[in-house]
């Protein structure tokens, strides 16, 4: 329908939650999706490239744009900046495409404050014990950094029952069915507060 705005869908999960592979899946069409690119003040890494994995800024630039109110949400980590970009989510909304921003707790509230509206979705493990096992299997960390990401995670955990929706990724096939059944179920909703809106505005 013409008119008919986008949904903002906010993601997280632990460090080996099998987010990306989920919604590599559910959003396959980027005709009708548009993820949001983070900005940092972060250095470029060798794989890293510019517009796609983050917007590289000076921080300089970011602390311009922050006072701008050019920033859905920002935080401070680890002596860097990372933020939201405001205005490629508002217009991508607004052309009725739905928005899917990929971000870590804090975040995540921070732009439900800014937008009631986005529907924040946890994606968790099974078990604390198959999530170990998932960062074990990468085998790219030694166990230092594996139990300093479990603790992460689990801090993270605590928060999942602040979230809208939460999807329990066991077996990958049913976790791909259940997020999608979050999102249409946030498309009726939606569609059935405009049909409201409209009758009581007509009333």
């Amino acid at each position: 329908m013409s008119g008919k705005k986008g949904i903002l869908f906010v993601v997280s999960a632990p460090s080996g939650g099998g987010k990306g592979t989920i919604l590599k899946r559910v959003f396959n069409d980027k005709s009708k999706v548009y993820y949001s690119v983070s900005a940092t003040t972060r250095k470029p890494r060798d794989e890293d490239t510019d517009g796609v994995t983050y917007h590289f800024l000076s921080r300089e630039e970011f602390e311009k744009r922050i006072k701008e109110n050019d920033f859905l949400e920002y935080v401070e980590y680890c002596g860097n900046y990372y933020g939201t970009p405001k205005s490629e989510i508002v217009k991508n909304l607004s052309s009725g495409k739905d928005v899917v921003l990929e971000i870590e707790t804090e975040g995540a509230f921070n732009v439900k404050k800014a937008m009631p509206e986005a529907v924040l979705i946890f994606i968790i493990p099974p078990s604390v014990t198959e999530l170990r096992r998932r960062l074990e299997k990468r085998g790219t960390e030694d166990k230092e950094t594996i139990d300093k990401r479990m603790r992460q995670a689990i801090n993270e955990i605590r928060l999942a029952g602040k979230y809208d929706y939460i999807v329990i990724n066991g077996e990958l096939e049913e976790a791909v069915a259940d997020f999608s059944a979050v999102c249409k179920a946030a498309r009726i909703k939606q569609d059935a507060e405009n049909i409201i809106n409209e009758v009581l505005e007509n009333a």
